[in-house]
């Protein structure tokens, strides 16, 4: 006959049979759930199953919530974004790496614009450059189709 380690409140921890471990959690108005099967010999609980359930769900649902979320903030350049301009995306991109937020930085070429590739990675390079203390660049300027693309990830507090 199989044997289980029984655990549990108001039980007499010990090795019994299934059939007494079983006979046990029901004079209690209880269930007997495994806990440990490949212990040797398996770990059975005697405890109210839904209860169980339900604390289970609260901590992962817990769990989740202490999960940290990624947010990615955009900003958009031209290839001959003016000094004022530049400035203020560049402060809100600040705030961004600061509230701890990726900022995907893009600076996106209309018609012919295309032309003045290197312009436009100057641009994203000057802002890397500028942003240095707050984050560190993850991607470095690759051109996708009419974008060219830059990601800046906050720098750990310490």
């Amino acid at each position: 006959m199989p044997k289980v380690r029984l655990v549990g409140e108001n039980v007499e921890q010990g090795i019994y049979s299934i059939r007494d471990a079983l006979r046990i959690a029901e004079e209690q108005g209880l269930d007997l759930v495994e806990i440990s099967p490949n212990a040797d010999p398996p770990v059975c609980k005697v405890i109210d199953y839904s209860k169980f359930l339900y604390a289970l769900k609260k901590k992962q649902k817990e769990m989740k919530a202490n999960a940290s979320k990624v947010v990615i903030k955009v900003i958009r350049f031209g290839p001959q974004t003016d000094e004022h301009d530049f400035n203020f995306k560049k402060n809100h991109a600040i705030k961004f790496l600061e509230e701890g937020a990726k900022v995907k930085v893009y600076v996106f070429f209309k018609g012919r614009s295309i032309l003045f590739k290197d312009q436009g990675e100057l641009v994203l390079l000057r802002l890397a450059n500028e942003l240095e203390e707050y984050g560190k660049v993850e991607q470095l300027p690759t051109l996708e189709g009419k974008r060219m693309i830059m990601t800046i990830v906050p720098k750990k507090k310490k």
